[in-house]
């Protein structure tokens, strides 16, 4: 997975919605968190990603990073498919819920998380995490989506 890096850093830089992260960053994830990551290829290309890894105090949870598909692909459910791929390959490896930080005015990435939810048979339910005085730049705040069997569904 570790090839796939540069393309990653061009998916999160192409979306013009990520926070990009170094390209180093994101070779350095696919060599560090390939168990807790994925992609999604079409003719032989990376067109998609999730990258993601197990919280070091809590090893049952998946914690979300970053989902990103190419524009010319969104629409056809690969984020999805993705997401839920990653929780049924983690949760063969002990993972029993995920968690990620959607800022509030992103109700696209609401939407995916809700509805992996639904087809994983987990609860869906946010709190408040990050407030926008934490962050140095013009960042908003950050809501904790979590998605967990004990969880009540909003």
């Amino acid at each position: 997975m570790v090839d796939d890096g540069m393309r990653l850093w061009e998916i999160a830089r192409d979306s013009q919605v990520l926070d990009v992260n170094s390209s180093y960053a994101y070779v350095l994830w696919c060599h560090d968190f390939p168990d807790t990551s994925i992609v999604a290829e079409s003719d032989g290309g990376v067109v998609g990603f999730v990258t993601g890894y197990r919280k070091p105090s809590r090893p049952d949870v998946l914690m979300i990073w970053q989902v990103a598909v190419d524009a010319d692909q969104r629409g056809r459910g690969i984020a999805a498919r993705m997401l839920v791929e990653l929780f049924e390959r983690c949760r063969a490896e002990g993972v029993t819920s995920m968690q990620t930080t959607i800022s509030p005015d992103n109700d696209g990435s609401k939407h995916l998380f809700a509805s992996a939810a639904k087809t994983l048979g987990l609860g869906f339910r946010s709190e408040s995490l990050f407030a926008a005085t934490l962050f140095p730049d013009a960042h908003q705040p950050e809501d904790l989506y979590i998605l967990a069997a004990d969880s009540q569904s909003e």
